[in-house]
């Protein structure tokens, strides 16, 4: 995707429903509210997905970010919430073994219940966001940096661009996500969730929220790990004798690396904490658990080769979630 390379962007997190906090975030760094939409003179957002689930305000956070996209003010990819919402509501293919993409879980459904209740008494309008996040792409390379929504995958990524060369995706595409090991789905896996390995001797982990994994999430960048607790990156602590346990040979030659002379690349997912900071000098994940009375939070991009410590904006996300004044 082309990007006009004299221009800055500011690059938001996860919004998750915080609609009040957006507004607040986007006042802050300068744009103004004309038109109903959110507009800066000289710069664009850019935001990294999962706009939708968990949050108060859904359908206004939703409203807001359409709209500047509409009027040339935005860009937004897809995050898994959004894969999620269209999962949810397409069939499966014949064969897949499912009713729909997204198996309808009751686990699935506590993910989604908050999109679907605030859309109840609206069913038409989000039908047409489920449309809109067709035109969501799944990656942006605007070359001096890059966006995905967790995990960027050149080999994948590569691969994507000679079916989809500006990284949208079509209904077919999310009905194939539906069969297991298909190019597909490994796209919406890696891409939208991140990469993960297996626990050993068929451990499994129960996270705070009483989810059971059997696969831990793992780092993308690190350059010569030795251990599984070199690579653990959340969403649970490894136990001590897992994490001293060594990576075979065959584990360290599986594992993906984003280099570190790779352009910049932003991130959302990952539910950070604490002060906004880079992980590496050109990787930065600026979801920092706004829905989770955390941060909403924006990196100022202009034409840096490296991520400026100083260039992370964000707001607190106040009890209750509070409109701009």
């Amino acid at each position: 995707m082309e990007l006009d390379p004299a221009r800055g962007y500011d690059l938001i997190g996860d919004v998750h429903g915080c609609a009040h906090t957006l507004a607040r975030l986007l006042d802050g760094l300068g744009y103004q509210r004309h038109g109903g939409v959110w507009r800066h003179s000289r710069r664009m957002a850019i935001f990294l997905g999962d706009i939708v689930d968990r949050g108060p305000r859904i359908r206004e956070a939703l409203h807001i970010v359409h709209d500047m996209v509409e009027a040339g003010q935005a860009l937004c990819i897809m995050g898994n919430h959004e894969f999620d919402a269209l999962g949810w509501s397409t069939p499966a293919p014949p064969g897949s073994g499912r009713q729909f993409v997204r198996e309808h879980t009751p686990r699935n459904a506590r993910l989604i219940t908050q999109s679907l209740a605030q859309f109840d008494a609206y069913p038409a309008e989000w039908r047409e966001f489920q449309r809109w996040f067709y035109e969501l792409p799944l990656f942006i390379d605007a070359g001096h940096f890059r966006v995905v929504h967790a995990c960027w995958d050149a080999g994948l990524i590569d691969s994507l661009r000679t079916q989809h060369p500006d990284g949208r995706v079509d209904e077919a595409f999310v009905q194939a996500a539906a069969v297991s090991g298909s190019f597909a789905s490994r796209v919406f896996s890696r891409l939208l969730r991140g990469t993960d390995m297996r626990l050993p001797d068929g451990l499994t982990l129960t996270s705070d929220d009483g989810y059971t994994r059997a696969f831990f999430r793992t780092k993308f960048w690190e350059e010569d790990p030795q251990t599984y607790g070199d690579i653990v990156f959340q969403p649970d602590a490894l136990p001590e004798a897992v994490a001293r346990t060594p990576l075979t040979p065959r584990e360290k030659t599986e594992l993906l690396r984003y280099g570190p002379k790779e352009p910049p690349l932003f991130v959302g997912h990952y539910w950070r904490k604490g002060r906004p900071a880079p992980i590496r000098p050109n990787l930065a994940c600026l979801d920092y658990s706004a829905v989770l009375y955390g941060k909403l939070v924006a990196y100022r991009m202009d034409q840096e080769s490296r991520i400026d410590p100083n260039k992370f904006a964000w707001v607190d996300v106040e009890r209750p979630e509070l409109p701009i004044e």
